[in-house]
């Protein structure tokens, strides 16, 4: 069958489009019979993903970043919503790449081409943050204010935006006190942030979630709070290397629902991208062994 491929010009601030040529010349090399679709408006992936799979393409082909590789799975949700969707092709044109990053893909085009070729699939959950589905990770609190950092700054390139973007945020001091509830526990108290991973890397540095598990069956969270500047500081560092869930002020837990109810309302990222600036209310759920895909 016939793949399609979804390409996003914006990846890496509009980089991408710079390389539209050398991912049809990767394709071609590798042999592969597609069709490509340009995204050209925000929330269009996830529109053009269910099509794709409606119209019978296989394999999917997501080329652009993160948030590219976020919204086809949404989309390929949306075609369907209880068998294992896929299966999915990447390309990495993005700042961060974290998917292809945590399970070990190659970031180089024509390898990555030659990788969904070979046809050779591994089956991956997912997780759902209310009518989100993402592939990597998600969070609400201090991380996706980072993001709306992160998205402010036009200047800085690559993987140190999101090292600013952090300490920008932390120098706002963020708070929220929240309950939690998942499986086998629950928590009520401020809160600094809590990250819930499929995979453990997010923001290209960060093991925000280091015992994640893409076959696990679970997802996999962390709850932190830092009281002051300094200490959240003092953790940063931490989170780079993931030993900052060996400190008191960090909590992980694996569940495979997680209710959050946070006082002021919280931002919400999903797989990179801010999907909400004021939610009370934040329903997560693992779907296991839901995605097939290509890998080497």
């Amino acid at each position: 069958m016939k793949a399609k491929v979804i390409f996003n010009p914006y990846a890496a601030r509009w980089n991408a489009l710079r390389r539209k040529p050398e991912v049809e010349e990767a394709l071609q090399a590798a042999g592969i019979e597609y069709d490509l679709v340009q995204s050209d408006a925000p929330g269009q992936i996830v529109a053009l993903a269910e099509a794709a799979v409606r119209q019978g393409f296989s394999p999917i082909i997501a080329a652009g970043g993160d948030g590219t590789f976020g919204e086809v799975v949404n989309g390929l949700h949306r075609a369907d919503q209880e068998g294992v969707l896929g299966p999915l092709g990447i390309l990495p044109l993005g700042t961060a790449n974290d998917l292809p990053v945590n399970l070990a893909m190659p970031l180089d085009l024509k390898e990555a081409a030659r990788v969904i070729a070979s046809g050779k699939t591994r089956r991956i959950d997912l997780g759902k943050a209310n009518e989100w589905i993402f592939d990597n990770n998600s969070a609400v609190g201090l991380e996706p204010l980072v993001t709306i950092y992160n998205i402010k700054m036009v200047r800085l390139r690559g993987v140190i935006r999101y090292l600013v973007a952090a300490l920008r945020a932390i120098n706002q001091k963020p708070e929220w006190t929240m309950s939690l509830e998942w499986d086998d526990g629950s928590y009520e108290g401020p809160v600094s942030l809590v990250s819930v991973g499929n995979c453990p890397i997010t923001g290209g540095l960060f093991r925000m979630a280091p015992a994640a598990d893409p076959t696990d069956g679970l997802l996999t969270f962390i709850v932190g709070y830092a009281p002051t500047r300094r200490r959240m500081l003092g953790l940063l560092p931490r989170v780079i290397s993931g030993t900052h869930v060996n400190d008191p002020a960090v909590q992980q837990h694996h569940t495979h629902h997680l209710t959050i109810h946070s006082t002021p309302a919280t931002p919400i990222q999903v797989d990179g991208e801010l999907r909400g600036t004021d939610l009370s209310e934040i329903h997560y759920e693992a779907l296991p062994a839901r995605l097939d895909i290509l890998t080497p």
